[in-house]
């Protein structure tokens, strides 16, 4: 029988609910969300655990991280639901914070990675990475956690996370997690649930195309012929516009260095909802 999961709203009662873990030498894991939970999240929860640690997951939609004309509004929220799906893999925790716990009244503090956030998805959506950077920092001293678990279907988010968390020197230890797909291929999102019927069947191009290219540059093809081909592919299948589809380093997002990691990465439009996804890719 699965339990209620236990659900505190403050940093006060989140503190005082891990002291005793903490003080028994369990580790604590933070799985930080904006709630609209799916399989990957939860695959995160599941891979914490098994580590072994105590798990906490947060629920936070965080308006920082959100442009003017973007979806704060209406990104799904399902607390309940959030909570029985957490209950029901094992986590131990939730932390789901009101606006005004995270960002009180004169708070005037942002935290920012120049350089990486400055490029892809920061360069589309400005200042997105200041909200990421800061809420994370928040959520990473409040919780003063061993380790913290992310999904790598965020890139660049992961490594925006993973810079700060060296240049501050927190003692959290920033996991990343492969990415969750659907057996189709598409990377599961919250945001998927946007698209319509038809749209949905569309986006396959997108991992589609991603690994294409990804196979054809790990056999040597040039660059600029294999991205101009998957844009191609991706403008056919329906995507506009295309924010971007390029080829980078996998930690700096920068040129990629040939025998070093790199990182095939997209951002589409699909009607109104906007994909990204990435692969990795073997440079020789």
């Amino acid at each position: 029988m699965t339990h209620p999961l236990p659900i505190v709203r403050t940093v006060a009662d989140l503190r005082a609910r891990l002291a005793p873990w903490r003080a028994a030498g369990e580790q604590i894991a933070l799985v930080p969300t904006m709630g609209a939970l799916h399989a990957g999240h939860l695959a995160l929860v599941t891979a914490a655990k098994a580590t072994p640690a105590r798990t906490v997951a947060t629920i936070f939609v965080n308006p920082k991280q959100f442009g003017a004309n973007e979806d704060l509004d209406r990104y799904p929220r399902d607390e309940a639901g959030d909570a029985a799906a957490l209950a029901h893999v094992g986590c131990d925790l939730l932390f789901a914070p009101a606006p005004a716990e995270v960002y009180p009244a004169g708070f005037a503090t942002n935290v920012r990675v120049a350089g990486l956030s400055d490029v892809l998805d920061g360069a589309a959506r400005p200042g997105h990475f200041d909200g990421v950077a800061t809420v994370v920092t928040k959520l990473l001293t409040m919780a003063r956690a061993h380790a913290a678990w992310f999904g790598e279907k965020d890139w660049q988010q992961l490594c925006v996370i993973r810079r700060l968390a060296a240049d501050l020197n927190l003692e959290t230890r920033i996991i990343g997690h492969p990415i969750v797909r659907a057996a189709d291929g598409l990377a599961l999102s919250s945001r998927n649930a946007y698209l319509s019927a038809s749209e949905r069947a569309a986006a396959t191009a997108l991992p589609a195309a991603l690994n294409t290219a990804a196979a054809a540059l790990a056999a040597g093809a040039a660059a600029p012929e294999t991205l101009a081909a998957a844009h191609a592919a991706l403008t056919a299948a329906g995507f506009d516009p295309i924010d971007y589809i390029t080829l980078a380093d996998a930690a700096t997002l920068g040129d990629p260095v040939p025998g070093q990691p790199a990182r095939l990465l997209a951002a589409a439009w699909l009607g109104k909802t906007r994909l990204i996804d990435n692969v990795a890719v073997a440079l020789r």
